[in-house]
């Protein structure tokens, strides 16, 4: 009988773009696979890849008590029906609540994958030890805890969330296959026409969603100052709006008051997007807070040079000086300075783009990172499931 394993996460969103080939990976292993998450326009995808979807909603938003108790609720019934044999959840609020309803449902395996600690350097004092607190909490209730950087793993263990051997490295990685360079020449112009963009246009890309967490303020604001040095200048910005979020970006008045212009593209939510990388010139992340950063592989597996924040997460995806630069946070002085540096250098930005594919074949293959995960599920089904049987 195949092993039940459900994997649960706050957004359709992150299953179809972060988890689908792990999902996918793992059900040709011979899992049956299950997902939990709210409900989304990438549901129906995700069914039709043979995942099958409970759509229990689950807030973004940290704080919403009476929508995380009737979530809690809901997922302790769905696990005492289905009987699951392994929960395996994602993301901040996703994870502390699955993992509260799958030890209180006594799942024989409960793990996490820590894609980034909510808390970080700049989070108040209270506020951070809040976080700390809820983070100890559930981490009880698991099994094994994944991190995809290892900035968090120390974190974890300096901070007493967890003992050192209870959590450990999966790293995070991509299709090397699907984002790779080879777009035509002819192929690249006719796409830039499509979106008029000339010739001799200089390509800023951006792929996020519209949140100030994700520096998109930080870097609208560099845009004159790049735009001194480079008249011809197109910003890229690609990503869904999220106006729920007490830090939503709204384009349309962000635009009206700061004049950003034609050459300043919106594209919103795309799902092909190696042929727009393949547009740019310069990938930019000025993120605040950052697990990883999966585009900032996918954009150096598509050679180009990303410049992205000097944080954690950010740092193990650029080799700062080699495959990209490293800025400091909330400093769009900074940011510009380092997008002039890679548009006036095109051969140094060239080279830094194929030192990043070079990196991410030798340590960010997707493959690696299932075949470390299909290892500990291995071990923990030794242990906790075949001994009982």
């Amino acid at each position: 009988m195949a092993i039940k394993i459900c994997h649960i996460v706050s957004s359709d969103m992150t299953v179809r773009f972060i988890l689908m080939n792990q999902l996918l990976f793992f059900k040709k292993c011979g899992y049956d696979v299950y997902v939990i998450c709210s409900g989304g326009k990438w549901i129906k995808g995700i069914e039709e890849r043979g995942i099958k979807v409970e759509l229990i909603e689950i807030k973004r938003k940290m704080f919403t008590p009476l929508s995380d108790l009737a979530a809690l609720v809901k997922m302790m019934l769905y696990f005492k029906k289905e009987k699951m044999d392994i929960v395996h959840t994602h993301t901040p609020k996703a994870g502390i609540l699955g993992r509260f309803a799958a030890k209180a449902l006594r799942v024989p395996i409960i793990i996490h994958t820590n894609h980034g600690f909510y808390f970080h350097a700049r989070t108040p004092f209270i506020k951070r030890k809040f976080f700390i607190f809820i983070e100890k909490a559930a981490a009880r209730c698991c099994d094994l805890i994944f991190s995809i950087n290892k900035d968090d793993i120390q974190m974890a263990v300096r901070e007493k969330i967890c003992k050192k051997e209870n959590i450990k490295y999966s790293g995070d990685g991509i299709n090397t296959l699907r984002f790779k360079p080879g777009f035509s020449e002819n192929f690249i112009s006719q796409e830039k026409a499509g979106l008029s963009i000339g010739k001799q246009d200089k390509v800023i890309g951006f792929v996020g969603r519209l949140v100030e967490e994700k520096g998109i303020k930080d870097l609208i604001l560099a845009l004159p100052i790049v735009r001194k040095n480079f008249s011809n200048a197109v910003f890229l910005i690609i990503g869904p709006k999220e106006p729920d979020r007490k830090d939503c970006f709204n384009p349309e008045t962000f635009s009206e008051k700061h004049n950003l212009g034609e050459k300043t593209l919106f594209l919103g939510e795309i799902s092909e997007m190696p042929k727009l990388y393949s547009l740019m010139d310069v990938f930019v992340l000025p993120s605040h807070r950052e697990g990883l950063g999966l585009v900032l592989l996918e954009a150096s597996a598509m050679e180009k040079p990303v410049v992205a924040t000097n944080i954690r997460g950010c740092r193990e995806a650029v080799e700062n000086g080699k495959t990209g630069i490293l800025v400091p946070v909330k400093n769009p002085a900074e940011l510009a300075k380092a997008i002039i540096y890679l548009l006036e250098n095109p051969e140094i930005a060239k080279r830094m783009g194929k030192a990043g594919r070079q990196r991410i074949i030798k340590e960010f293959d997707e493959r690696m990172v299932f075949d470390r995960i299909k290892k500990e599920y291995s071990r923990l089904i030794d242990e906790k499931l075949r001994k009982n049987i």
